[in-house]
């Protein structure tokens, strides 16, 4: 007897034909996507790399605020963190919002106290020292070559005559930048003025989105939770938890402890020059803290122009300063840094400068302050890899086995 065929349904047909949702699929989909977004961006940067570079500005220039405000969260909420044990502790508060709340309170006060003192404090000193320095810079340049004068006679072993013929070649020059300078210093102002505005608007709106990012942080941790929960493979999902981690810590480490480390060292410079008597102590202080910011090259590139600004004045305390300077930075080289940064990084020197150059030529002065987290960040990643590749080959870091007896 012939087996009856099996009737098919137009259901049954439609539920065999219908697409089964699968992880994998998905996982693929979005590996897809997401090569194929970096290979348009690699073609686009290649073929019209100009363009491109504008573009980013631009996209850069225009998320300023919110980026400004990230950071400063992210320097902010180790300080949010110690206050919130501290309340807890001290007080025996239990509410945690609360707890929080009054944390990020008293840190915003702070540095509001601190921003106001900058504004009306501060500032007004360096634009004061600003304008007298401005006014006193063409006496100084006349007075330089009465200067070399005094050195040939002190010192009639030197030729002095090469110096003295540049000096004479570069007088004319700088005055008449000076005048040039002068004569537009009108719409300079107005330029500066606008540049100004614009980074106070920046800076508020950046308070505003640090607050919400801090007072809102468990939300915003779940979040990116439920990211990698997502879209990372259950297999790789512990390691993605621990690269953040050890992210969060090189980059926590090092804003937060360059931060403190630049306004220690700045309000110790400033007490020195005001203990030595050395002309405007606001202005060199606030521009060797900003400057102190970038490792090794930083303290160089602030104490170079001081140095010859107090020349004009009094090579004297030129050479104060740069004694001083010079004590300043081993004392901090020795001591502050390793106690307040300490090895956040995990970076030898080498590394640091080779990260300062490549920081430096692809962001300018924020690339040479933000080069040396990303490149001890990616050193990290790259020591984990190779341990994963050494751990898969069962080879330790010399390239022997790694169950193997140890050598007599």
């Amino acid at each position: 007897m012939d087996e009856k065929k099996q009737v098919q349904t137009p259901e049954k047909r439609g539920e065999q034909k219908r697409f089964k949702a699968n992880d994998n699929y998905f996982t693929i989909a979005v590996y897809t996507l997401v090569v194929i977004i970096i290979g348009a961006a690699i073609i686009k940067l290649f073929f019209s790399g100009a363009a491109t570079t504008k573009m980013i500005n631009s996209i850069i220039n225009l998320l300023m605020p919110f980026l400004l405000g990230v950071l400063l969260a992210f320097i902010l909420n180790p300080i949010v963190k110690r206050i919130s044990r501290l309340l807890v502790k001290v007080f025996k508060l239990k509410n945690e919002k609360l707890v929080n709340s009054l944390a990020i309170f008293i840190v915003y006060l702070f540095v509001i106290v601190l921003l106001g003192f900058v504004c009306f404090g501060v500032i007004p000193q360096v634009i004061a020292s600003l304008t007298e320095l401005g006014n006193y810079i063409p006496q100084g340049i006349e007075q330089f070559p009465r200067f070399i004068d005094r050195l040939s006679e002190h010192f009639p072993l030197f030729d002095m005559e090469i110096l003295q013929n540049a000096i004479n070649d570069a007088i004319p020059t700088f005055l008449n930048s000076v005048t040039e300078f002068a004569t537009n210093v009108v719409p300079a102002l107005y330029r500066v003025s606008r540049a100004i505005l614009q980074w106070l608007i920046n800076i508020l709106i950046a308070m505003i989105v640090s607050v919400y990012m801090l007072s809102d942080k468990k939300p915003l941790i779940t979040s990116f939770k439920s990211l990698i929960y997502a879209f990372v493979p259950v297999k790789h999902i512990d390691t993605a938890f621990t690269i953040v981690k050890e992210a969060n810590t090189i980059f926590s480490g090092y804003l937060v402890g360059q931060f403190i480390d630049s306004i220690v060292v700045g309000i110790v410079c400033f007490l020195l020059m005001s203990l030595l008597q050395i002309p405007y102590a606001v202005l060199i202080s606030v521009v060797i803290a900003i400057t102190n910011m970038i490792p090794y090259f930083g303290p160089f590139l602030g104490a170079i122009p001081s140095v010859f600004i107090l020349l004009m004045i009094s090579p004297l305390k030129a050479i104060m300063f740069t004694a001083m300077i010079l004590v300043l930075q081993q004392l901090d080289g020795l001591i502050l840094n390793p106690k307040i940064i300490g090895t956040s990084t995990g970076l030898k020197p080498l590394w640091v400068i080779i990260a300062i150059a490549i920081g430096g030529g692809v962001g300018g002065v924020l690339g040479m302050f933000l080069g040396v987290p990303i490149v001890a960040f990616f050193r990290y990643l790259l020591l984990r890899f190779l341990a994963y590749r050494l751990a898969k080959r069962n080879l330790t870091a010399d390239g022997k086995p790694l169950n193997s007896p140890n050598e007599e």
